[in-house]
C-alpha cells in the first residue's frame, strides 16, 4: 500500500509539488509524498480547532474508545507497518516490528490513564467559598516527530495529545513520512472526528513557521536537535506557545569495578549498537575502571564482532544503515577526529563499501575526556572507551556535558546505586541495564536536552492545563 498523501480534516489530501522518500540500506526511491503548501498548512491547524472544539466535549472514556480501537488496528497491520517501517529508516525487520508493538502499548496506557486525571478540591478560606481545581485540555497541538523512532514517537506524542481532548497536527521527519501517514490513517480510520488528526509532509522550516505563527496552535512538541530546538524556543516568544523539547543526549555508560562485567558488556553492547546507535538516549561513551579495562574491552570487542550488518530483510541482522550519506559522513569524520587526536582504532572505523549509508560497528580505546568526540552526540555504531581511578572522578567527566538527557551505570554496590544516581545531572538514570522508554515513566532530560516529559501521567499533565475555580455561596 501506497502512503503518498496527507490527511487535513479527516480527507486525504495531495500536493502539486512531491518529495522522494529514500531506501538508505539501496539508495532506491521507494515513495513519493506531498509537499504542502502553506495554505494548506493552514488548512490542517483551522482543521484542527474546529476538530478541538468537538473533541473536548467527549469523555475521557469516549475517547479511550477510539483509542484502543486505533491500537488494535496497528496491531493488526503490524507486519505491513514494520516492513514499511523498515524500508523507510534502514533498522532490522525485528527492531522494527518491536517499535510497532511498542505503540500500542503507549496508545493504550494514555487512553487508560486520562480516565484519572482528576482534579482536586481545596480547602476554602471562608466558610460560604468552595474552592476547586480542574484540568482541562490545552488546545491545538502541532507535533514535530523525527526519523529515528518515527513510529514511536508519533505515538508517544499523538497518544497523550489526544487522551487529554486536545486536537493536533502532526509533521513527520522528510526522511521517514510514510510510516507517520500510514499510523494517522490508521487513527482516522477508527471515525475519529473529522479535524482531530491532521498531518503534513513537507518543507521543515516553512511549517514549523506556520505552526508558530498561529495563536490557534497552543502546545508545540517538538523531538531532534538541540540547535532546532533553541531556535524554537526564540520564535515561540512571539505567542508564547507552549513547549515540550526532547533534544539532544550525550550519554555515558560507566562500569563500577564492582560491576557485573558479563551483564554490562551484554546491555551496553545492545543499547549502543540499537538503530545503528541512532538513539536520543543511547549510550554515547563508556566509562570503565581501571582494573577492569582489559577483561572489558576483551569481551566488548567479541560481543561487537558477532554483530551482523545488513539489509532490514536479510535474515539474523542486528545493525542496518545509517539514516543517510550525509549522517554516514559524519560519523567518519568524529572517528577520523579522534585517532587524530590520539585515539585508537580498536575495531572498524570505516564506511563499509557496499550500496547505501553502511558504517563498521566500531571501538574507540584510549580516548581522553579532553577529546571532542566526548562533547558531541556521535549518532552512530562507534563505542568510545574512557578509563577512570575513581568514582569521583567518573562521576565528574559524565556531568560535563550540558546535554543531560540519559545516563547508566553498572555495579553491585546498593550503596552506590542511590548516591551515584542522585549525583548525575541527567533526566533519566539506567542503574544495571538500559531500558529507559516505558508508557508508565516519564521520558526527557534536562539543561540542553530539552524541559517536558513524555510518558506516564506526567506526559499526559504536558497536554492539560489547570483551571482554578472559586465559588462563593449566597448567605
Amino acid at each position: 500500500m501506497e502512503f503518498n498523501f496527507n490527511i487535513i480534516n479527516g480527507q486525504h489530501v495531495t500536493a502539486s509539488e512531491s518529495m522522494t522518500v529514500i531506501n538508505p540500506a539501496t539508495e532506491a526511491v521507494i515513495g513519493q509524498v506531498p509537499k504542502v503548501t502553506p495554505h494548506q498548512v493552514d488548512e490542517a491547524i483551522h482543521a484542527a480547532q474546529q476538530g478541538f472544539e468537538i473533541w473536548s466535549t467527549y469523555t475521557a472514556e469516549e475517547r479511550e474508545t477510539y483509542m484502543l480501537s486505533w491500537a488494535d488496528k496497528i496491531l493488526e497491520n503490524q507486519d505491513m507497518l514494520a516492513e514499511l517501517l523498515s524500508q523507510e529508516q534502514g533498522k532490522p525487520l525485528n527492531e522494527a516490528l518491536g517499535e510497532v508493538q511498542v505503540c500500542a502499548k503507549f496508545i493504550r496506557w494514555s487512553a487508560e490513564e486520562a480516565k484519572r486525571m482528576n482534579g482536586d478540591i481545596l480547602v476554602p478560606s471562608k466558610s460560604h467559598q468552595r474552592l476547586s481545581v480542574i484540568r482541562q485540555p490545552v488546545g491545538v497541538c502541532a507535533l514535530i516527530t523525527p526519523w529515528n523512532f518515527p513510529a514511536a514517537m508519533v505515538a508517544r506524542k499523538v497518544a497523550p495529545a489526544i487522551a487529554t481532548g486536545c486536537a493536533f497536527v502532526l509533521k513527520p521527519s522528510s526522511e521517514t513520512p510514510q510510516i507517520a501517514i500510514a499510523f494517522i490513517d490508521l487513527l482516522n480510520q477508527t471515525g475519529i472526528p473529522n479535524g482531530v488528526a491532521n498531518i503534513v509532509t513537507g518543507a521543515s522550516s516553512m511549517i514549523s513557521d506556520a505552526f508558530l505563527s498561529h495563536k490557534v496552535i497552543k502546545k508545540i512538541s517538538f523531538t531532534g536537535s538541540t540547535e532546532v530546538g533553541k531556535l524554537l524556543v526564540e520564535k515561540s516568544a512571539q505567542n508564547l506557545n507552549r513547549l515540550s523539547l526532547e533534544l539532544g543526549g550525550n550519554a555515558p555508560a560507566i562500569v563500577f569495578e564492582d560491576a557485573d562485567l558479563e551483564q554490562a558488556v551484554s546491555d551496553i553492547v545492545e543499547n549502543k549498537f540499537e538503530n545503528n546507535g541512532q538513539m536520543c538516549n543511547g549510550i554515547n561513551y563508556i566509562l570503565v575502571h581501571e582494573a577492569l579495562k582489559a577483561r572489558f574491552l576483551t569481551r566488548l570487542i567479541d560481543k561487537v564482532k558477532a554483530l551482523k550488518v545488513g539489509q532490514w530483510n536479510d535474515k539474523d541482522v542486528n545493525v542496518g544503515p545509517l539514516i543517510n550519506a550525509k549522517a554516514q559522513e559524519n560519523v567518519a569524520h568524529i572517528v577520523s577526529e579522534a585517532t587524530t587526536q590520539g585515539a585508537s582504532l580498536v575495531l572498524g572505523g570505516h564506511k563499509m563499501d557496499r550500496k547505501g549509508s553502511f558504517f563498521e560497528p566500531t571501538i574507540l580505546d584510549g580516548v581522553e575526556k579532553e577529546m571532542a568526540i566526548l562533547e558531541q552526540e556521535i549518532f552512530g555504531p562507534v563505542a568510545p572507551i574512557v578509563t577512570f581511578k575513581s568514582d569521583e572522578e567518573a562521576i565528574d567527566i559524565a556531568n560535563r556535558t550540558h546535554q543531560g538527557l540519559a545516563a547508566y551505570f553498572f555495579t553491585s554496590d546498593v550503596n552506590k546505586v542511590h548516591q551515584v544516581a542522585e549525583q548525575l545531572a541527567f533526566g533519566m538514570v539506567g542503574v544495571n541495564g538500559t531500558q529507559l522508554s516505558l508508557p508508565q515513566a516519564p521520558f526527557g532530560g534536562i539543561d540542553e536536552s530539552g524541559f517536558g516529559r513524555e510518558g506516564g501521567h506526567y506526559g499526559l499533565d504536558e497536554y492539560l492545563e489547570l483551571k482554578f475555580i472559586s465559588l462563593t455561596l449566597n448567605k
